[in-house]
């Protein structure tokens, strides 16, 4: 009923789905914004970490490695999202300043763990962490740009 109160006196002129509604209900306090954001980045650099020191266990440490070097810089990433909220994430990620920068990050992460499952080569895991490292200060680079202007 309130819906339609508002659509006939023009203040809702967009139809707005249930995930909206859903998204602007659901918002965290500053403070649970802050621990959720320090703890998903904590977690995403123990898990760099971890990955790093687990490539030199025998047989499966290159498995490992890439699992877990991917997983932490994609926690990392996700941690900006207790800050900014999900859509304005994303929006911000594929911002043409940021595009070729945000699709070189997504395909680094694929490379990395391609190379570790289905080539089995180690040198070339270890390129595509470095470049996956390279391509998200050059994305973190660019949005410094775009905001500055």
């Amino acid at each position: 009923m309130d819906k339609l109160k508002k659509v006939l006196s023009g203040q809702d002129t967009e139809d707005r789905g249930g995930l909206s509604e859903v998204v602007e209900t659901s918002s965290l306090s500053w403070d649970t914004r802050i621990k959720g954001f320090i703890a998903c980045f904590a977690i995403g650099i123990l898990c760099s970490l971890l990955g790093t020191f687990l490539l030199w266990v025998p047989r499966k440490g290159l498995y490992l490695f890439a699992v877990f070097y991917t997983f932490g810089n994609i926690a990392s990433i996700g941690s900006t999202v207790f800050l900014m909220g999900p859509m304005k994430q994303l929006k911000r990620m594929f911002e043409p300043t940021r595009l070729i920068a945000t699709i070189m990050v997504l395909l680094f992460f694929a490379l990395t763990l391609c190379s570790a499952f289905w080539w089995h080569n180690k040198g070339l895991a270890l390129i595509f962490c470095i470049l996956q490292s390279l391509a998200l200060t050059w994305s973190r680079f660019q949005l410094g740009r775009s905001l500055a202007l």
